[in-house]
């Protein structure tokens, strides 16, 4: 009796932690979860030997003789009963182990599987993976949850919002949440010159297109019409400044398609200017000269597709053109250039070609001056085959007017000092560029003959000395020039850069000389890399008392001269400047620059710094 009695004390005493919501419910409706699982267990059980006899039985209805299957017909339909649920079972399990490897493979296939992996620093690889297999996955859209705080039932969407316990919300509750978060803050527009505005403006200012201040109502018009391209029908009575605009801003934006290309083939027009004509094919070549009946100038950028049946095309129409422009028609044969050159020659004054490879020699420059007794204007660029023959043929050509030379063969001074000395008192502009041999003689043969440039251009001479371009522009007849460009003019040796002894290249006395002849009216100057022109010498040419009106555009760049001083004296001394650029001048630090100028290549992250008013 005292046993049983302390029993009942102890049983009174003992202490039970909370029960949840469903141990609650299931007490109050008399069901015991020992219960539950005692008859979970019993069913295994039962299960467990109706396999094991199943399979006896099989055994027994194996053996010869067996008599017992046959006698009792009921055993063997429960065994068989028996065997195939047993049978099921198993392959239920089977294919839920397959599915469950299946669905474990895709998961270490994926990339939160990579970087937990990397996180965790694990060498089993396996138990991270099954660890993510076995982790709850949010519910799908159109699957059904438990708002986590009112805990009604809800359909899930892509727009359900998360709770902050990382459940999700029913669009009452999230709502609400919404309400007392506040109002959603606005995102800050990005303001030209800040973040990423920053470097849109840099680009602009590098591509020559930047202006400072608002962009005017035509310059909008212009890049909607550009992005809506594929909508326009025609341009209708533009006038031709503005249709080339148009032009240029489809082809940088690589929208000129053969679609496009028919805004432009106007019948009354005389001028047809393709800038980039990559996605054209031979078809629209032609095309141009079936509609644009008064063709007079034709100017065509990475012109690939004109072949010869385009140029062979063109001499069957009744079609004379006053200036052609190719850029990249290396598949345009020299044969048919001789062709066209003999039917269509007489009527030629200006003949640019850009990129022909070995298609446009010597011989066919020899040829010129026969074939094209009225041409004024000639440019040979990134040429491979003219030679110093082709430039002795120059000289011939009396009629020329303007000269530009960039030849990728080995030229020697001779054949320009013959070109300088028979047809130099005719040339209005004269350009050589990349010629590394030209040495001062040509540049006397220039201040001799030369009384009509108004520009100039000698780069990349390693061999030309100061005193040879001082020469040049003292006591020289010729009328101021406008753009002169000596970029690169300067001694080439690695081993002491900085020394220069026998002042090869454009040096202090040289620039000197050209701004006091030139400077009044000189509007591009560009001395890139001339880099013994001295501190004393660009302080004296841009002092406070001298002053370029004409000056636009100048390139100091490598100068490693050049200060903030300078650069401020540039300023003030060229009011009319629009760009300067200043490109490894490792002195430029904290330079300000007027309002309405610009300045490009200040080597810091900030860039150029702006202040005051433009005038």
């Amino acid at each position: 009796m005292y046993v049983q009695s302390a029993r009942q004390n102890r049983a009174a005493r003992s202490i039970r932690g909370p029960q949840s919501a469903l141990t609650d419910f299931l007490a109050s409706q008399n069901i015991s979860a020992h219960q539950i699982r005692a008859d979970a267990d019993a069913r295994r059980q039962a299960a467990a030997a109706a396999a094991a006899a199943a399979g006896e039985q099989a055994t027994n209805s194996a053996e010869p003789g067996s008599e017992g299957n046959d006698e009792d017909g009921d055993a063997d339909e429960d065994g068989d009963e028996v065997a195939s649920a047993a049978t099921t079972a198993r392959r239920a399990q089977e294919e839920k182990r397959k599915k469950q490897a299946q669905a474990i493979e895709k998961i270490k296939k994926s990339k939160a599987y990579q970087k937990r992996k990397k996180d965790a620093d694990e060498s089993d690889s396996d138990d991270i993976a099954d660890a993510m297999f076995r982790e709850k996955l949010p519910p799908l859209p159109g699957q059904m949850e438990n708002c986590e705080i009112c805990e009604k039932r809800f359909t899930v969407t892509p727009y359900s919002r998360a709770g902050p316990n990382g459940g999700l919300l029913c669009t009452k509750c999230a709502k609400d949440l919404a309400k007392d978060d506040g109002p959603a803050k606005k995102k800050k527009k990005k303001v030209a010159g800040q973040g990423a505005g920053r470097r849109k403006v840099q680009s602009r200012i590098l591509d020559g297109t930047y202006s400072v201040g608002a962009k005017s109502m035509m310059t909008l018009c212009i890049e909607t019409l550009a992005k809506n391209i594929d909508l326009a029908v025609e341009l209708g009575d533009l006038p031709a400044p503005l249709v080339d605009k148009i032009a240029r801003q489809l082809s940088k934006r690589r929208l000129l398609t053969p679609q496009s290309l028919d805004l432009f083939l106007q019948p009354q027009c005389e001028d047809v200017n393709v800038y980039d004509g990559s996605r054209l094919s031979s078809y629209d070549y032609i095309r141009i000269f079936q509609q644009v009946t008064k063709l007079k100038n034709l100017k065509i950028r990475n012109a690939i597709q004109f072949k010869d049946d385009v140029m062979a095309y063109l001499i069957t129409r009744n079609i004379n053109l006053d200036g052609i422009h190719l850029h990249g028609a290396n598949l345009l044969t020299e044969d048919c250039w001789r062709t066209y050159l003999e039917a269509k020659g007489e009527h030629l004054k200006t003949i640019k070609v850009y990129y022909t490879d070995k298609h446009f020699g010597d011989d066919l420059v020899a040829s010129l001056r026969d074939l094209c007794p009225s041409l004024k204007r000639l440019k040979i660029s990134n040429n491979q085959k003219v030679s110093d023959k082709g430039v002795e043929h120059l000289a011939n050509i009396s009629t020329l007017e303007h000269v530009s030379l960039d030849l990728r063969t080995f030229t020697s001074t001779e054949p320009y000092l013959k070109l300088i000395n028979s047809i130099g008192s005719n040339l209005r502009t004269l350009s050589v560029k990349q010629v590394m041999d030209l040495d001062d003689r040509v540049l006397d043969a220039i201040h001799e003959n030369c009384r009509s440039l108004s520009k100039l251009r000698i780069t990349d001479s390693e061999v030309m000395t100061d005193p040879g371009f001082a020469r040049l522009f003292k006591n020289w007849g010729n009328k101021p020039l406008t753009f002169i460009d000596f970029q690169r003019c300067r001694q080439v040796d690695a081993a002491n850069p900085r020394e220069n002894p026998h002042l090869v290249g454009l040096c202090s006395d040289g620039f000197r000389a050209l701004m006091e002849h030139s400077g009044k009216g000189l509007k591009h100057l560009n001395v890139h890399a001339c880099r013994h022109i001295s501190q004393a010498a660009f302080e004296d040419v841009f002092s406070a008392e001298k002053e370029y009106p004409e000056m636009t555009h100048l390139e100091v760049s490598f100068c490693e001269d050049i200060t903030d001083f300078i650069v401020g004296s540039i300023f003030r001394s060229c009011p009319n400047m629009k760009e300067l650029n200043v490109f490894g001048c490792m002195k430029v630090k904290s330079v300000r620059v007027p309002r309405g100028k610009i300045l490009v290549g200040v080597p810091n992250a900030r860039g150029m710094i702006i202040e005051g008013f433009e005038d």
